[in-house]
């Protein structure tokens, strides 16, 4: 029916029957009779992500660092100076920042990674957050009305996270971070909690951790794992380069999972992955192949070497303990 109404839709490519799906789906709303509330979140969110979609779309290729931290970090503390200086050497790294565009720790990063390298996710409030003056009016600012469709992006685009001392939006973030790779909603990537040199703040958020998470087993001990707690900004940079010093990125085909690498690994290297492993496979052992899957999409990466293996997707802490063998043996 929608193909009908839409002729310029093409029933061949997937990405048109899905935008032929939502518009069904928009229509179905006339039937259903929701509540003018209901409607405006519906309408706010989808257009909010499509005009981030696409701000974000021409720099799909350069890897990013999603920060976190306070905005009400003054200027000269000693964190926001570590901010500045982690932005400044993530940035010669080639990384961009995504801050949340304030104030405080915000500021400090995007004065630091400077404005080519900086997206700002910023959030209507009512105090009305202004952006600073690093990213104002910049073309890769957004502004959202909703913390959910502005979290999506924060993590949709990321390739690692890295949090400042902060209040409750901090933690808030960082659990998100952590929920997300723990139960591999989003993909794996190093999540990296910093804090000025001497500082306490995330050594005490750790030992909570330890004391009334992994203690009591509400987590596993692979779990801590998924996260690095520093005060050193040449730990955190180390932490996300050599994440991606063989490991490309990774994605779900059928009941697979497939691991691109930027450069094979040793077979020798594979045969003591599939030995060392084994409890996280449902079935068989880890294979490598050069080139994609037949039902991989993304050409520009068709070349890379895979890991092919039955993951059996609960495992996610150690999954990363895989990833950070092959970083360091490969």
């Amino acid at each position: 029916m929608v193909f009908e109404m839409l002729p310029r839709l093409d029933p061949s490519r997937r990405e048109d029957c899905l935008i032929a799906e939502m518009i069904e789906n928009s229509l179905k709303l006339l039937r259903d009779g929701p509540s003018l509330g209901d409607v405006k979140i519906l309408n706010a969110s989808l257009r909010e992500l499509r005009y981030a979609f696409k701000v974000f779309a021409p720099y799909r290729g350069v890897r990013k660092v999603s920060v976190f931290g306070s905005a009400r970090t003054p200027p000269g503390a000693p964190t926001a100076r570590a901010a500045r200086e982690f932005a400044q050497r993530i940035a010669a790294e080639g990384y961009m920042v995504i801050t949340g565009a304030g104030l405080g720790i915000m500021r400090a990063c995007q004065e630091g990674a400077g404005r080519e390298r900086s997206f700002g996710v910023n959030i209507r409030l009512p105090f009305e957050q202004e952006p600073n003056e690093f990213i104002a009016k910049d073309s890769k600012l957004l502004t959202f009305r909703y913390f959910f469709t502005r979290k999506l992006m924060f993590i949709k685009e990321a390739n690692a996270a890295v949090l400042f001392p902060g209040g409750f939006g901090t933690h808030d973030e960082a659990y998100e971070c952590l929920t997300l790779v723990q139960t591999g909603k989003t993909s794996p990537m190093p999540i990296v909690f910093l804090d000025a040199p001497r500082g306490t703040y995330w050594k005490t958020w750790k030992r909570y951790v330890e004391d009334h998470l992994l203690r009591p087993q509400l987590i596993s001990e692979e779990d801590m794992s998924l996260f690095k707690v520093t005060c050193s900004i040449e730990e955190a940079v180390e932490e996300i380069t050599r994440f991606y010093r063989l490991y490309h990125s990774s994605r779900t085909v059928g009941r697979r999972l497939v691991i691109r690498l930027n450069r094979p690994i040793a077979e020798s290297l594979v045969a003591d992955l599939s030995r060392d492993f084994a409890d996280i496979l449902v079935s068989g052992r880890i294979e490598q192949t050069q080139g994609a899957l037949p039902a991989e999409d993304e050409p520009e990466i068709t070349q890379l070497p895979r890991l092919i293996l039955h993951f059996n997707r609960t495992h996610f802490g150690r999954l990363r303990q895989l990833i950070d063998r092959v970083n360091l043996e490969g």
